[in-house]
């Protein structure tokens, strides 16, 4: 079981990674690397939407080897964090809009935040449950 478990995790691991790899490399490949060429920066996106969902894949089959409890704990955490993202990112998009901060939202404040949120409503939760 606990074998199984490091290979579902190994394995949500190296899709994770090539998934940044491959948002490294869509996001900088056609300033630095091939000039804007339109084809290659299409295959760059769409080989980086291939690997995010692979991803996705990857933690799905983690989740599925979960025993009920640990299922829950994800569950509540992703509920949580989903509900918290949805209304602080639209929070955060407004205040953009109507100028009420002196910055641009940016989307990589708000997936710090959904990982902030998920880390920390997990260990609660955990505590809670454990």
């Amino acid at each position: 079981m606990i074998k199984e478990r490091k290979k579902h995790l190994k394995n949500l691991g190296l899709w994770t990674w090539s998934w940044v790899g491959t948002l490294a490399i869509a996001t900088f490949g056609p300033k630095f690397i091939w000039d804007d060429h339109t084809t290659l920066t299409t295959f760059a996106i769409l080989t980086n939407l291939a690997n995010g969902v692979l991803m996705i894949l990857a933690n799905r089959k983690l989740f599925n080897h979960y025993d009920e409890l640990e299922r829950k704990i994800h569950l509540e955490s992703l509920a949580l964090t989903l509900g918290l993202t949805v209304i602080v990112g639209l929070t955060y998009s407004l205040l953009d809009q109507t100028n009420l901060i002196p910055f641009d939202a940016e989307i990589g404040i708000l997936i710090g935040f959904v990982g902030l949120t998920y880390m920390i409503t997990l260990l609660i939760n955990r505590k809670r449950y454990l």
